[in-house]
């Protein structure tokens, strides 16, 4: 497995440190509660696991959820110099937000010298074609980090499209590490119940596709939404001969 340690705090919150720099991504650091959406209610169970100390950059896959972005996430971004996130995000978060459209990047500064490169990729958050899901779920954005030396990093984001996850692979792969957002979220009131973010197979599929040697998963626990959980993660690896690249911390 790649090296750099990853740690997870729950739901799709993970922190890692890539060429120098502290990269977090969707901060949700509330405790657990009920939040109001426009469908019904989205309920959080289980408390982020920490703090994540000092951020160089969020990658927020998208703003308007609160299973991705908090108040206390919202609270966060006041004290982090960069947040990448999608265009229409940006817009409405203002301050230090920088939209990335699909293939868009942005070189970041290391602290010891070098660039690592940021590149904003597709992300469909549910079943079908982009543009029948948009204006319902919203814009998401996944992300991939490259760098001289480095390996290449991809986080999912919000993202249910195994046609985005090929496209990705095209362009970037085989990636180093995948942090891939699962769990498998579904409501009866979107897309006939379909899952609206990748169930345990899909990600198992997109492991294979990505040529990942490793895949860290988040966005499938500590809330009530979420379908699938780590034994299902476990067992969708183990089926596609995968288990050996899956990394639950």
């Amino acid at each position: 497995m790649t090296a750099f340690p990853v740690r997870v705090f729950g739901g799709p919150t993970a922190l890692f440190e890539y060429g120098g720099l502290r990269f977090l991504t969707d901060p949700t650091f509330d405790e657990p509660g009920d939040y109001a959406v426009p469908r019904g209610q989205l309920t959080k169970t289980a408390r982020p696991a920490g703090a994540p100390g000092p951020i160089d950059v969020v990658l927020l896959s998208h703003d308007e959820h609160p299973d991705n972005l908090d108040i206390s996430g919202r609270a966060l971004l006041a004290e982090v110099p960069l947040t990448l996130t999608t265009p229409g995000g940006a817009r409405r978060l203002g301050g230090g937000a920088k939209g990335l459209a699909d293939w868009e990047a942005i070189e970041l500064q290391r602290p010891g010298g070098g660039t690592v490169t940021v590149t904003g990729v597709p992300a469909v958050h549910g079943p079908g074609a982009r543009e029948d899901v948009e204006p319902i779920t919203g814009q998401v954005v996944g992300f991939v980090l490259t760098g001289e030396g480095l390996p290449t990093v991809y986080v999912s984001g919000d993202n249910a499209s195994l046609d985005a996850v090929k496209q990705i692979a095209e362009h970037f792969g085989p990636v180093g590490t995948a942090i891939l957002f699962a769990g498998a979220p579904r409501f009866d009131v979107l897309f006939d119940g379909q899952v609206i973010v990748l169930d345990s197979a899909q990600a198992a599929e997109a492991a294979g596709v990505l040529g990942a040697r490793r895949v860290v998963p988040v966005h499938y626990e500590g809330w009530a939404h979420f379908t699938e959980g780590r034994e299902a993660l476990i067992a969708a690896f183990s089926d596609a001969g995968l288990a050996d690249r899956l990394d639950l911390n």
